[in-house]
């Protein structure tokens, strides 16, 4: 995913529900307690973290038990430095005080406890990317980087790329309410070439390997809040000559791990993203813009995001004047008007009766005097003015325009194209002399989309006609 990629535009919980949700994290309400028993005893080394001396009380603190506690309250205690909840005051002593941060968690805005929370994730997120350094200490204690295949930068860089993957599929509409993904899928985004049909063996081991990465930092990723994950059942890491406890269902997708993004890993995801440079839009953020930025800005959004977009910008200004400011932004002969014009007929329909006097002004108006009638029909207003058939071939290829720019070749543009050469007789002789800037390029994509080979030479020959025409 590089940083010119467009990014899908993704629905935020708010600020206040967010910040609740950040204080309710394990790790992060565990590092707020270790940060308030902290006091002058307390002693850290040199690299800020608790002395083995201090673990037990740290733990008891906490409450933990079993065989990670020790760890567990380590992790906790190393949040809590990094957010700038702890404050190492004398390093060669290794004494500690309370961090400014910490008051923040119980005095500050949303805004202060979401920092908190970020500084939290990027502590977790480095922490993820380094790998278990069991059985690679030598005598003197140290790590044996020589018995350690690990690049540091390509091992962050496979994180942020699954991240990213997981935050595009989190983000679209077709995985309503952020559905799981499956691990297997995940691993594989970022390990199978694009144009592999059909992975070869050394791949798909690549995939089981990273599938096993994955689900190590998943694990960690969970108590900051992150993501909601199911790990891998253990039975099917189970060794060849060891007898499952259970019969193991290999078609059952969910033993293999399952992960989703929370509310809270969206927005972190989408703080990381900008911080990044990447342009991660999040719906409401055009509320405060102008007509032209919400037209502009909603053209490559899906359906129910651009309708939601449009909906908050609605709800701030007076249903008449908004209206006027939609119309006035629609103009225009460029490539994206079309576009513009679809999107504003889509946010006039959410307006209401109320918008009547406004598209009622615009009738006579060679761009907008065919959605005006439009608008007005479905409204079932009174007198509405029949339009010429200059007027209606016009919006046609608008229209068309409109559906190319924001589907492509779809179906449903293909099936628009197929009844409009079936209901009007001698459509593609009179259409190429429609002076609109998009008439050739539409009648081009008719002649692609259309499947009779007949309907599809007129379109081009129209097409042709159209270009000439226009002196191209």
């Amino acid at each position: 995913m590089s940083d010119s990629s467009p990014l899908p535009p993704v629905r935020l919980h708010t600020e206040a529900e967010l910040a609740r949700d950040a204080l309710s994290t394990p790790l992060l309400s565990r590092a707020a307690r270790l940060a308030r028993w902290a006091g002058p005893d307390t002693r850290v080394d040199a690299g800020g973290g608790l002395v083995d001396e201090q673990l037990p009380a740290a733990v008891e603190t906490l409450g933990l038990s079993g065989d990670d506690a020790a760890a567990d309250a380590s992790e906790a205690w190393r949040v809590a430095v990094d957010a700038g909840l702890v404050e190492v005051l004398d390093e060669e002593e290794g004494t500690v005080r309370a961090g400014e941060e910490l008051a923040l968690l119980t005095g500050g805005s949303p805004q202060d406890v979401l920092a908190v929370w970020l500084a939290a994730l990027e502590t977790v997120l480095a922490d993820a990317s380094v790998p278990d350094l069991d059985g690679l200490l030598d005598e003197d204690g140290e790590v044996d980087l020589s018995a350690l295949e690990w690049d540091p930068e390509a091992e962050a860089e496979f994180l942020d790329g699954v991240l990213g993957n997981l935050y595009l599929l989190t983000a679209g509409e077709d995985t309503p309410g952020g559905a799981p993904v499956p691990l297997p899928a995940l691993a594989a985004s970022v390990i199978v070439p694009s144009d592999m049909d059909e992975p070869t063996n050394d791949v798909l081991e690549q995939v089981s390997d990273a599938m096993m990465r994955l689900d190590d930092q998943f694990r960690m990723l969970e108590p900051v809040g992150f993501v909601e994950y199911q790990p891998v059942d253990e039975a099917l890491m189970a060794d060849a000559d060891e007898e499952p406890a259970a019969p193991v269902d290999d078609t059952d997708v969910s033993r293999y791990g399952m992960v989703r993004l929370t509310p809270l890993g969206l927005y972190g995801m989408r703080a990381r993203l900008l911080e990044a440079g990447f342009d991660a839009p999040a719906v409401g953020g055009l509320t405060d813009k102008g007509a032209d930025a919400l037209l502009d800005g909603t053209a490559g959004y899906p359906p129910g995001a651009a309708q939601a977009e449009t909906g908050q910008w609605l709800r701030q200004r007076e249903p008449l004047a908004a209206a006027r400011e939609l119309l006035a932004a629609a103009r225009g002969s460029d490539a994206g008007a079309p576009l513009r014009r679809l999107r504003c007929q889509q946010a006039l329909s959410l307006v209401g009766a109320s918008a009547e006097p406004a598209l009622r002004e615009v009738l006579d108006d060679a761009e907008l005097g065919g959605l005006a009638r439009v608008w007005l029909t479905e409204q079932g207003a009174a007198d509405v003015p029949t339009p010429s058939e200059a007027m209606v071939y016009w919006l046609t290829i608008d229209t068309v325009a409109a559906q190319l720019a924001a589907e492509g070749n779809s179906e449903e543009l293909r099936a628009l194209v197929q009844g409009l050469a079936q209901q009007h007789s001698g459509f593609f002789a009179a259409v190429w002399r429609v002076d609109h800037p998009a008439t050739a390029d539409v009648l081009e994509a008719m002649g692609r989309l259309h499947p009779d080979k007949k309907v599809a030479k007129e379109a081009r020959k129209a097409a042709f006609k159209a270009r000439s025409q226009q002196g191209s």
